[in-house]
């Protein structure tokens, strides 16, 4: 019983401290990384990605819908790039470029299958017997890949033309300014991604194991 209490008691604990490092890094210059590009890359991904590799399935979608909406409050009051805001949200409008409800999908739904994929994958992988190391690397990379082809092929699907004209470019040019995005900031953040789910969520599910065994 005082297993079970305590365990619980560290669940919260932890999830409140993630959540915290999300609100950081998400309302701070801090969670910024150097990006090419109209899309900003940022470690936003992070603590949803360790939250579901230490902390599991639930937790970690939980997390990511707390990602989506603080990324929602962000792009919606103090918004990186004010020409590109209106896709994250409906309440931005600048011009004839306006926000609509699959600006809300594309701010919340990547942020929340983030922690669904890692986990998945994890506990899939751990089923399938993967090694510790790929186990938890590919997890990550994949919860970050997802956030990134989910957001940039939404603003693809939803708003391409008008959103090519919001950044001064041709729509045809889109595709090519979109792989761009990927190479240097969706691969950037999955290594991240990746290295964070083996360098610290592994030690951290581990140590958390030992303890309440």
């Amino acid at each position: 019983m005082r297993a079970s209490v305590g365990k619980k008691t560290l669940g919260l604990a932890q999830f409140a401290l993630l959540l915290a490092i999300e609100a950081v890094v998400c309302f701070t210059p801090l969670g910024s990384l150097p990006a090419v590009g109209p899309v900003v890359a940022t470690l936003g991904m992070v603590p949803v990605i360790l939250t579901a590799v230490v902390m599991g399935l639930g937790a970690g979608t939980a997390m990511g819908a707390f990602a989506g909406l603080f990324s929602f409050l962000v792009w919606t009051f103090m918004p990186p790039n004010p020409l590109t805001a209106f896709v994250f949200s409906p309440a931005y409008s600048l011009g004839p470029a306006r926000g609509n409800f699959w600006s809300l999908a594309i701010c919340f739904v990547p942020r929340i299958l983030t922690g669904t994929v890692a986990a998945a994958c994890l506990r899939l992988f751990t089923r399938l017997k993967w090694k510790v190391p790929a186990a938890y690397a590919v997890s990550g990379a994949l919860g970050s890949l997802t956030n990134t082809a989910l957001v940039l092929g939404g603003i693809y699907l939803f708003f391409g033309s008008t959103y090519a004209s919001a950044i001064g470019q041709n729509y045809g040019a889109l595709p090519a300014l979109i792989g761009l995005t990927v190479l240097t900031n969706g691969l950037p953040e999955a290594v991240v991604g990746a290295a964070v789910a083996y360098f610290v969520g592994y030690p951290l599910k581990k140590h958390q194991k030992h303890n309440f065994e």
